[in-house]
């Protein structure tokens, strides 16, 4: 009888922790919070080789899709703590960070020609480009469940795809640039968009020292880009990364 109690015990240990890896694996915070971090991998490859990209001496960068993917994949792993294999692929999660994955991949192979160009020195494809092309081929990909978007205060968006929706603009404005915001906190909610119901999150980037010789001062001065400096300073907010998981 006492075996039996034992098997019983163990039995519901084993099938109660998959049902929670279940309700994690299709957690919308756990969602929005791992497609950010994918991301944010994958655009510090491309930041980590961006000397090697520019170089005009060096034609193959040997940076192909599954190149920038591997190293964005330990990257992932080092701040997560989670391997993206092991997230099951049948759940939401495992389903839409693979796809995001194959965009990144998609996203460095469609610009092999630009990356490998020997002769040419600023090449343009810096990891705020980078992340751009990753996010529109991840919601072509994603077929209207999910879309993943970096934004910024509306007078630092320096592209008009990345301009931020009246939601974002009021995130921004009322949360993540209030002085009392808690560094790094991200911003969640259920709201209506593009008239669905979503699941939204907000999360804050802020300027690095390495932002600041396109973002930094002289402000107004013609950054490398060809795009004025803003004038920021290390530490400031710089971006959002606004992730929506359509319910």
């Amino acid at each position: 009888m006492r075996l039996l109690f034992i098997f019983i015990a163990l039995l519901f240990v084993v099938l109660s922790g998959g049902l929670l890896r279940a309700a994690s694996d299709d957690d919308d915070g756990a969602i929005s919070r791992s497609l950010a971090d994918m991301l944010r991998a994958a655009r510090q490859v491309i930041s980590n080789n961006q000397a090697r990209i520019n170089d005009p001496n060096l034609g193959d960068k040997g940076l192909s899709g599954q190149v920038v993917l591997t190293q964005a994949i330990e990257i992932y792993k080092k701040t997560t703590g989670t391997d993206p294999e092991s997230i099951d692929p049948a759940s939401r999660h495992g389903r839409l960070l693979r796809a995001q994955m194959d965009a990144i991949v998609e996203a460095t192979d469609a610009n092999q020609a630009t990356i490998n160009a020997k002769g040419v020195g600023f090449k343009a494809f810096i990891p705020a480009v980078f992340a751009r092309l990753v996010n529109e081929a991840f919601e072509s990909r994603a077929r209207n469940e999910a879309q993943v978007k970096v934004t910024a205060p509306e007078q630092l968006v320096r592209n008009r795809k990345a301009r931020p929706d009246a939601w974002e603009n009021d995130v921004m404005r009322t949360k993540l640039l209030s002085p009392d915001w808690p560094r790094g906190q991200a911003f969640a909610a259920d709201v209506e968009t593009k008239g669905r119901p979503a699941y939204r999150m907000m999360m804050p980037e802020y300027y690095a020292a390495s932002c600041l010789s396109c973002h930094g001062g002289p402000k107004g001065e013609t950054d490398v880009t060809g795009y004025p400096k803003e004038g920021g300073k290390e530490g400031d907010l710089g971006a959002a990364i606004s992730v929506t998981l359509f319910k």
